[in-house]
């Protein structure tokens, strides 16, 4: 019996419930304006927090509020850059020292390198 009651159907693809004596949710309209001269309009809920900006449905700017209440977006810390916390902690000098020492390691390093590279070639030359 259950299989003749779905049979042609698609479950889960087509919903046969109605609007019928079902209430919506209260709504308002706010409308938005782009920095390049687009208006829109966007649909909330009466108690949906509304945001300030938006963006823009026709060239994807930021748009704000045309009425333009609400609050203003809290300014956040300037970010800190990996140099900015180096020199918190070392000072200039101190660095220059560091980068001198880190370069003589690289420079003997890669005179180590080449005279093995050289030593090899001989050997190779040799046999």
């Amino acid at each position: 019996m259950a299989e003749r009651a779905l049979r042609g159907t698609r479950l889960g693809a087509t919903s046969y419930e109605n609007d019928r004596n079902t209430d919506l949710a209260p709504r308002q309209e706010v409308t938005y304006d782009c920095t390049r001269g687009h208006r829109f309009s966007v649909t909330f809920a009466t108690e949906a927090e509304i945001p300030i900006e938006w963006e823009c449905r026709f060239c994807g700017d930021r748009a704000r509020r045309r009425d333009g209440t609400g609050e203003e977006p809290k300014n956040a810390k300037p970010v800190r850059t990996h140099w900015d916390m180096l020199l918190e902690r070392r000072s200039m000098e101190d660095l220059e020292e560091v980068l001198a020492e880190r370069l003589a390691l690289l420079r003997a390093r890669r005179r180590e390198e080449a005279a093995k590279v050289e030593e090899l070639a001989k050997q190779r030359q040799s046999a």
